[in-house]
């Protein structure tokens, strides 16, 4: 065990974090999401059993957001005709404002198809067990000061 580390960042995600390099990419999935046939050369994290906030929130307190770009942060658009109230934003605005201090205007969204190809290129992909619709985040690395 180690002190100041989010129980829920496993060995094998806070190694993944640590190999991540500035522009990198972290995808945090939501339930419906195609992990496994998004993510590259088998980098899949199973988390099944955690939201997509609580994850959004250990990681950023371990992982910074690239500041040299303008949307450090992504989401999926919700598709045109598709009535849905997507009230988990609000909950990764407070996080990545807590966390970072950016406001809203770091994030970026992306159309479902961008998303997933945007994902492809992903360093690392994880599959939560989130239910909530288009819950899935995409995060670039930024640097350690």
């Amino acid at each position: 065990m180690l002190k100041g580390i989010p129980s829920v960042l496993s060995p094998e995600l806070l190694k993944v974090l640590c190999e991540m390099g500035h522009g990198d990419v972290l995808v945090i999935a939501d339930g419906n999401f195609p992990a496994e046939s998004v993510g590259k050369d088998g980098n899949v994290i199973r988390m099944d059993g955690h939201s997509v906030p609580d994850i959004l929130e250990a990681v950023l307190s371990v992982f910074p957001l690239d500041r040299y770009v303008e949307k450090p942060v992504h989401l999926m658009k919700v598709v045109e005709g598709d009535q849905v109230e997507v009230l988990i934003w609000e909950d990764y605005n407070k996080i990545i404002m807590q966390k970072e201090g950016l406001g809203e205007e770091a994030t970026g969204y992306l159309e479902r198809f961008d998303f997933y190809r945007e994902a492809k290129k992903a360093y690392a992909v994880i599959a939560t067990g989130e239910q909530a619709l288009y819950a899935n985040i995409m995060l670039q690395k930024g640097v350690v000061k």
